[in-house]
């Protein structure tokens, strides 16, 4: 891009966007990045540099970029019916059919679909609809709903209440009455000497006791991220999941795994709750939905949920303009059928991601990282001041967005969270990128290591 119009652009940008998480004062002085092209894993910017994005936009481009298929599927909807909604007891063929192919997809008897526009819109639809459920019942006081400390399930009202992001919940008077939040398993921080296996067990008792201490006969649902994503992929043990279904079924509490992140593939399974074995009653998806070429998220209901919401609900007062959307629909249709007719997801669970977790626990064994955990093509590294000690820096965030702007520098996207590198690849990621990925990934931590003076610079 000529140097001119990205400096225009980064002007007008400054002087009329708002960018969602950043400090906008900040970011107009810097000047934003301007993305131009994607192909495959990588993303092109406007100053021609070729990266590699192994974070897959927002955890979301599943089969990569530059999918012609997803656009060509786009247009001709739009060419035959641009849009209908769902009000008015009209509906159009790709959302029958969207719906139907979910209920075929998603494990056990999730067989009923609700559509929004994004994960945060679903989280904000099924806190409406859990306390419908039991009001229709006659127990319109079963309306509070559990989540977790450090949670991430959208930004909305409804959403960002659900989740337990103190930053968050300092912004618009959050988090809203009747939505409680419990401490989340994480073994790096919290487990001690306790095995990850006994510390699961542990971890997920905190929910019965915050309910005993609320009353079974108040608590409404349960909702948690299979695993916790934006936070720094808190990758629970493997006894957690199982115990926290048992718990809901003792107390007759909704379970719901927001499965925003993990659907679609992420874990090496085409859901979360398929890789750590439990079932859920509701779940939210969005992001992989549609590898993200297209905003369409939406709330899978169980058969005992959506019959009570049928049966005695009566109208369902809740919706959007866009809910159903047929050009939407119609792309996380093929997107689906790319994954399936391709085996992505089964690419990914024998073979890519595999290798994928030697190169990280290689990684891992590099000074400045005190934990590599992956499951799948999502993990995180977590960066200590020194091993085996499992310490977080005092002045969190520093050191993890030092290692960020390194790998930018070497061409390679990752995220940071505190101190936390974060890895989400589009899961068509091969093994020779797979390797560029570790090997700028080191290089990077070697120069952080460097900058702050830390074991392992060179």
């Amino acid at each position: 891009m000529d140097p001119h119009h990205r400096q225009t652009l980064q002007q007008l940008d400054a002087a009329h966007h708002l960018h969602p998480f950043n400090d906008n004062a900040a970011l107009a002085k810097k000047g934003t990045r301007i993305l131009t092209k994607g192909e495959g894993v990588y993303v092109w910017d406007a100053e021609g540099n070729k990266l590699l994005d192994a974070f897959a936009g927002l955890w979301c481009v599943n089969v990569g970029y530059g999918r012609k298929e997803l656009g060509v599927v786009a247009a001709k909807q739009m060419d035959q019916l641009a849009y209908y909604n769902s009000f008015f007891s009209c509906t159009t063929e790709p959302t029958v059919q969207l719906s139907a192919k979910l209920a075929e997809l998603t494990p056990g008897d999730l067989n009923h679909a609700f559509f929004t526009n994004s994960g945060s819109e679903a989280n904000d639809t099924i806190l409406r609809m859990v306390r419908h459920f039991w009001a229709v019942q006659d127990q319109p006081r079963k309306n509070i709903v559990i989540g977790r400390h450090n949670g991430y399930h959208g930004s909305t009202v409804a959403g960002a209440s659900l989740g337990g992001m103190k930053g968050m919940h300092k912004q618009g008077g959050l988090p809203i009455p009747d939505i409680h939040h419990i401490d989340p398993p994480f073994w790096f921080a919290d487990g001690g000497d306790l095995s990850p296996e006994e510390y699961g067990l542990i971890a997920a008792r905190r929910l019965e006791e915050k309910i005993l201490e609320l009353g079974a006969d108040r608590v409404a649902a349960f909702i948690g991220e299979p695993i916790m994503g934006a936070i720094g992929v808190w990758i629970p043990p493997m006894s957690y999941w199982p115990e926290v279904e048992r718990i809901c079924r003792k107390y007759d509490v909704l379970l719901i795994a927001d499965e925003v992140i993990c659907g679609f593939g992420r874990t090496g399974e085409w859901f979360g709750q398929q890789y750590f074995g439990f079932q859920a009653d509701i779940m939210p998806i969005a992001k992989g939905l549609s590898s993200g070429y297209i905003p369409i998220g939406a709330v899978m209901f169980n058969d005992r949920v959506a019959g009570v919401l049928k049966e005695k609900g009566g109208e369902l007062a809740h919706g959007y303009t866009y809910s159903g959307h047929p050009v939407c629909a119609a792309v996380a249709l093929e997107n689906i059928r790319i994954l399936q007719d391709e085996k992505i997801v089964e690419t990914c669970k024998n073979d890519t991601a595999p290798y994928l977790a030697k190169k990280w626990a290689q990684l891992g064994e590099h000074p400045l990282v005190g934990e590599a955990r992956i499951v799948g093509m999502v993990g995180a590294l977590e960066l200590v001041p020194a091993k085996p000690a499992r310490h977080t820096f005092e002045e969190r965030g520093k050191v993890g967005a030092a290692c960020r702007d390194h790998a930018l520098n070497q061409g390679l996207i990752l995220r940071a969270t505190n101190d936390a590198m974060l890895l989400s690849p589009p899961l068509v990621i091969s093994k020779a990128q797979i390797d560029e990925m570790a090997e700028k990934t080191w290089k990077a931590l070697d120069l952080t290591a460097r900058e702050f003076g830390l074991a392992g610079g060179s």
